[in-house]
């Protein structure tokens, strides 16, 4: 550093801006004037590069609206209604989530005949789908693929498929999904800005016909010229036609899954012209530029020192800890600092309240979450049972409410949606795979239902994995919830959860009340202000829960609190 400083001196910034201009300028120039020398040589190879980036650059463009084709085609597939067979019912729910967009939908089977097509309505007669070929294809592959351009039956225009086979438990519905999308529909997602003047794109299918193109013949269809193609090789390049005037260039890039190709070309001289017109503009720019970049900085530093000066001070005050308003001056940039600078002091002081409320929240919930743990393990220890027993019981306990916390932290204490706590804690059992029936209404849960009703599921799931309908193949549990209003003289909103068992072992009260019990029973309706209903009937175990629904529902006023503190 100190053997730096003889060669920077103590100077003004007016000093430093002109002899970083003329550090930059003169460079500058002399590099144009060296690039000019070379221009001709390196013009071609420009050309080529910027060419094969043009073709590269637009196939990844097809090439993203191919693959969000598959990802439709993939979403598609998992609707249960082709799992249930109602063709009717994935017909217009296809059509309605398709209206936007220009794509449809057909279902086929193995000889190409067309169950459903979302162009028309469905139970109109179709014809047999006009591409075999590609149908027999993706059969005998099993993947995803793209057909080349055809004209289709149904909408009598150019058009292209992206197929799927369907797996073998859908086989009953039909041997394939086909996307189809108009030809033209492509002509959009292909960016020209970036051509010389007079340059074409074209989009070809594996047979090397014209999908859709920029160029005057595009309609036609017509394939690429066959000897042009043949030199194309590998994945991405460039040629030159030599035999033709004026010469064109080609640059070519294949769609890496896919097996079509994209080709930009055109006359090599019009992208040569608009480089040397370019390159003198540059050399006459560069001495200009020299001249007026010195005065340019010389003004800068008489506006810039002002300025500097006035921020220095803030930045003094905001390291005492103050508030400072903004200082105006005439540099833009300037101010903005300055904005900043203030905005800065500001936050500074509200993060500080900020950390304590949060502070405050953190050992909130904390205490609450100990406190639980507590009784938890306090109600355990009375059974008596042994340790093995009881590490058990708390560990699966400790799970259920981990669950609840885990959740919650992912919405940073603000609520989580009742659908995806029952999920959630009904997932860990695999005993209740496809043999519990969720109904009810989705809304948000305040933080604190979030963790009392999730530790209420997991003891009547456990329960009834252990003891109850869950426990036997052929049981089911109902499980729902819905708003209810008030009894006569009340106008606050109720909300009602059912747990209903049916198709499980006999049914019987048990002797003993255990943790799990107290849980469901006592726990629950303290925890919601709330009425619960235990009913050991014959047919299975039933539980209910009606309370306020103020209690669960996290309420506008909450959300935005919460946001404040966080």
């Amino acid at each position: 550093m100190k053997r730096s400083a003889r060669f920077f001196p103590t100077a003004s910034i007016s000093v430093y801006l002109v002899a970083l201009a003329a550090v930059i300028a003169v460079p500058l120039i002399a590099f144009v004037i060296f690039l000019m020398l070379r221009l001709e040589a390196q013009q071609r190879d420009t050309l080529n590069a910027d060419t094969q980036e043009d073709a590269s650059t637009i196939a990844r463009t097809i090439e993203r609206e191919l693959r969000d084709a598959a990802t439709t085609l993939r979403l598609i597939a998992t609707s249960p209604e082709l799992e249930t067979g109602d063709l009717a019912a994935f017909h217009a729910r296809t059509q309605t989530s398709l209206r936007a967009s220009n794509r449809y939908v057909l279902l086929v089977d193995r000889d190409g005949r067309q169950k459903l097509n979302t162009r028309v309505s469905y139970g109109q007669p179709l014809l047999p789908m006009a591409n075999m070929d590609g149908l027999q294809s993706v059969l005998a592959s099993r993947r995803i693929e793209v057909s080349n351009i055809f004209f289709g039956v149904t909408s009598q225009r150019w058009v292209f498929n992206v197929l799927m086979p369907l797996p073998a438990e859908l086989a009953s519905a039909g041997a394939a999904l086909v996307l189809t999308q108009n030809a033209e529909d492509l002509q959009r997602l292909i960016n020209t800005d970036s051509l010389p003047k007079g340059w074409s794109v074209a989009v070809l299918d594996q047979t090397g016909h014209v999908v859709t193109s920029t160029a005057a013949w595009a309609g036609e269809r017509a394939p690429f010229a066959p000897e042009t193609l043949a030199l194309m090789t590998g994945m991405s390049g460039t040629i030159e036609d030599v035999g033709r005037e004026p010469r064109q260039m080609y640059g070519y890039a294949q769609l890496p899954e896919w097996s079509w190709k994209v080709v930009v070309w055109g006359p090599i001289a019009t992208a040569q012209a608009t480089i040397l017109t370019t390159s003198r503009y540059l050399i006459v720019g560069s001495l200009a530029i020299l001249l007026v970049g010195l005065a340019v900085a010389y003004l800068v530093a008489r506006q810039l020192r002002g300025p500097i000066q006035e921020i220095a001070a803030m930045a003094e005050r905001i390291g005492r800890g103050e508030i400072v308003s903004p200082v105006e001056t005439r540099i833009t940039e300037a101010n903005q600092v300055a904005v900043a600078l203030s905005n800065a002091s500001f936050d500074r002081s509200e993060a500080e309240d900020r950390v304590h409320l949060i502070m405050h929240e953190l050992v909130h919930r904390t205490k609450n979450i100990m406190t639980l743990v507590q009784a938890m393990m306090r109600q355990l220890a009375r059974r008596g049972t042994s340790m093995e027993a009881f590490q058990q019981a708390i560990g699966e306990r400790l799970q259920g409410l981990g669950k609840s916390i885990e959740m919650l932290a992912q919405e940073q204490w603000a609520g989580v949606p009742i659908a995806r706590v029952v999920a959630m804690h009904l997932e860990t059992f695999v005993e209740t795979r496809n043999r519990v029936d969720v109904r009810g209404p989705d809304f948000v849960l305040r933080a604190e239902a979030v963790q009392n009703l999730g530790l209420v599921l997991h003891e009547l799931a456990t329960n009834s994995v252990k003891y109850g309908a869950l426990s036997v193949p052929e049981g089911r549990v109902d499980l729902g919830w819905s708003a209810v209003a008030g009894s006569e003289g009340e106008e606050e909103a109720l909300l009602t959860i059912r747990w209903e068992e049916r198709g499980g072992p006999p049914v019987s009260q048990p002797v003993a009340t255990g943790f799990g019990t107290t849980i469901i029973r006592r726990h629950a309706a303290a925890s919601f202000s709330a009425q619960v209903e235990v009913e050991y009937a014959s047919e299975g175990f039933r539980w209910q829960l009606t309370g306020p629904r103020r209690l669960f529902e996290r309420q506008a006023t909450e959300t935005g609190k919460e946001g404040h503190q966080r």
